[in-house]
């Protein structure tokens, strides 16, 4: 469809109410969008949270045997290949008689968090508390009879503050959970995964059976091992909804996470909101979709003693900053100590976030994201409603005018009072317009230079002039190829555009009408007020491609040949993967992962002819964990390389009709194994698998 909007006019509309089998199973049945709103209502208004790693590895502090173990802290075992028996000595160990869950609570809610999620359990299997189905937990410590987890579920009932949970999916201790690490030397004959399944089941069922009270959130990790499925995420989504229809269950219960930028990848895959970590995405993640960033405040998750690498207190405000203006929560982390403390860097940064969010909560609780295409060079905007139902902007300003005067540009409703949070004196700052561009009439000095606040309450429902939409299939084409520049019958906005690169002006070509280019060129786009730029200028180059010419063979059996490498653990890329041992060749029907020589580490390669049906352009998608590489003659049409979960990248090429030499390479290291290849093109509209049909050799 073609892009038409020109402005935008922001009001809320009723609507009536589908019935949307969001997540289907058997306890959710038609959860309407309203229903699932409300369910998740506490969460996106809450916009700031606090992560806690702790657990048996807390007392080891990243130190084994004496020495420094690198990689984070709760990683321990995996990280200087422990043996679960011997790691089994930090149960003994684990006695925080510092342990002060009030304490606890009181730095979470000073900070100005709402929310507390804490590993009851991590991927070595230890438990926060005294589980009947297991003898490795707190319960078998010398902090027993003390319950943690009580302790802190009181304390945040006190202040008002969810409980939450996070639970690994992964356990390295249990016997029946498969795979093995290499260096657990237990035997896996009559372990039986099922049993672990059941295991796990029977744990959430003690943690959400009401003595910690109602639980907010179970936040699942570890599900990227080979061992579980898609189905097994839809199943345990569904028991955890059925122990607690309210409870929100983040996407890594599933396994369509797609790598850390935490966005669920198409499908039927469950999960009420994505999990970014330890990064921001660019522009949040798509309209509708809810999300968490967590991070740490240094290096690592559990505590390292050795870990000195501290994010700043600018720093971490203005993420949270940046996080709520695009429309996520915010998850930070703290690992405390063996003894029971959360370490005095991380208490000094969260009462540093709890000082600005002191003056300027408002900003950030319930509010939405940033409705201007794009954040202004400054800092970050966010949106509220007032109780009268106008429009409230909270401009966060990083940095402020040497000479008071902010420049927001794109908005085209009236301010009515403007204020700056902090200040006594309200509305006493004016605004004055220039186009689309409001100026703020502010002093030459913020209240802080970190970040300032400056809010603006609007006369008129929030009206924006939209960035032109420069629509079309794709960037690359053959023959011709059809573009339009958005463009809606009489607004106050006229887009116009040139096909040459030069700049638009108001004089150049009027949007609205299709046009069609048949040799490549750039795209510029702009929209105008009168005579004056209403927007920044959008471009957009298309390039016209000549198809690669087709090649005759002699020989056309069906399927690609392959080769399957074992490979060692300091191989990255694909292109490493012939310095392997070749283990395994033969022809296989489909590009896949079924043909692996073993469990991790291996690497296979794939070669032979697609037949491609018709002269045009096509479009490649490789999901893959971890790397692969797709090469048609000799481009290379699809790079997804490196180590990473499932993640899905794309490539454009021209090809003629007829058989093009083709090689696709995968590689793995530890973990969920995944390689699908898909395409669309001339007959093809839709994305869809490769068929076997396609491939000879």
């Amino acid at each position: 469809m073609l892009a038409t909007a020109t402005l935008v006019t922001l009001l809320v509309l009723a609507a009536p109410q589908q019935e949307l089998p969001r997540y289907g199973g058997v306890n959710l049945v038609n959860e309407t969008p309203a229903q699932h709103d409300a369910r998740m209502k506490w969460f996106t208004d809450a916009k700031f949270g606090m992560f806690i790693h702790w657990g048996a590895y807390s007392t080891a502090g990243g130190e084994w045997n004496g020495n420094k173990v690198g990689g984070a802290g709760e990683w321990l075992l995996s990280n200087a290949q422990i043996t679960p028996a011997d790691y089994e000595v930090l149960q003994g160990q684990f006695n925080p008689v510092k342990f002060d869950a009030k304490r606890w609570v009181e730095i979470a809610k000073d900070a100005g968090m709402k929310y507390i999620v804490i590993t009851s359990k991590h991927h070595d299997g230890f438990g926060l508390w005294d589980s009947a189905l297991t003898d490795w937990d707190v319960g078998g410590s010398p902090f027993a009879p003390r319950d943690p987890l009580k302790e802190l579920a009181d304390a945040c009932t006190t202040a008002g503050i969810r409980l939450c949970f996070y639970h690994s999916i992964m356990d390295w201790h249990h016997p029946d959970y498969l795979p093995r690490r290499a260096w657990d030397k237990r035997p896996t004959d009559g372990a039986d995964y099922q049993r672990y399944e059941d295991y796990m089941k029977g744990q959430l069922k003690e943690l959400l059976g009401g003595r910690y009270g109602k639980i907010g959130i179970v936040w699942f990790d570890g599900e990227w091992e080979g061992t579980w499925t898609h189905e097994k995420g839809k199943n345990l989504y569904d028991f955890v909804r059925g122990l607690d229809a309210d409870i929100i269950v983040n996407n890594r219960v599933d396994t369509g996470r797609s790598g850390m930028e935490g966005i669920t990848r198409e499908g039927d895959y469950r999960g009420d909101y994505g999990t970014p970590e330890q990064q921001i995405p660019a522009t949040g993640l798509p309209e509708g979709v809810d999300w968490e960033t967590c991070m740490t405040m240094n290096g690592t998750w559990g505590f390292v003693k050795h870990d000195d690498s501290w994010k700043s207190n600018e720093d971490l405000v203005r993420k949270l900053v940046d996080i709520a203006s695009k429309g996520g929560n915010f998850l930070l982390n703290v690992g405390p100590t063996g003894e029971g403390e959360i370490p005095a860097p991380s208490v000094e940064r969260l009462a540093a976030m709890g000082a600005w969010m002191k003056i300027n909560a408002r900003s950030i609780y319930a509010t939405r994201a940033n409705p201007f295409p794009e954040p202004p060079s400054w800092g970050r905007v966010t949106r509220a409603t007032n109780e009268d139902g106008s429009d409230r902007l909270y401009l966060h300003v990083f940095d402020w005018p040497a000479d008071g005067q902010l420049r927001l540009s794109g908005l085209l409703s009236e301010p009515r009072a403007v204020q700056i949070l902090g200040q006594r004196t309200r509305n006493m700052w004016s605004s004055t317009r220039d186009g689309d561009t409001v100026v703020f009439n502010l002093p030459k000095e913020p209240i802080n230079p970190v970040c300032t606040v400056v809010a603006v309450d609007l006369a008129n429902p929030l009206a924006i002039a939209a960035l032109p939409n420069i629509d079309s299939a794709d960037d690359k084409f053959v023959g011709s190829h059809l573009v339009a520049v958005g463009q809606l019958g009489d607004t106050l906005v006229e887009y116009r555009y040139t096909i040459d690169g030069s700049e638009p002006t108001s004089t150049s070509t009027a949007a609205g009408r299709p046009f069609t280019l048949t040799a490549s060129a750039t795209v510029k786009a702009r929209g105008f007020l009168g005579d004056k730029p209403a927007t920044r200028t959008v471009s957009r180059s298309f390039e016209a491609l000549t198809p690669l010419t087709a090649v005759q063979t002699l020989k056309a059996d069906p399927g690609l040949a392959y080769r399957a490498f074992e490979v060692p653990e300091s191989i990255k890329k694909c292109s490493e993967i012939d310095s392997g041992k070749l283990v395994k060749e033969g022809v296989t029907p489909l590009p896949s992962e079924t043909v692996k020589p073993r469990e991790e580490f291996f690497g296979l390669v794939f070669s032979g002819f697609i037949d491609v049906p018709a002269t045009g352009l096509y479009r490649f998608f490789v999901d893959s964990d971890d790397g692969s590489v797709m090469k048609l003659h000799t481009t290379t049409v699809v790079d997804n390389d490196g180590l990473h979960s499932a993640t899905e990248k794309s490539g454009a090429v021209a090809l003629e009709k007829g058989l093009h030499p083709i090689e696709i390479r995968m590689l793995e290291a530890a973990g969920q194994d995944l390689l699908r290849v898909s395409w669309q093109g001339p007959g093809i509209a839709k994305k869809t698998v490769v068929p076997a049909k396609a491939y000879i050799h």
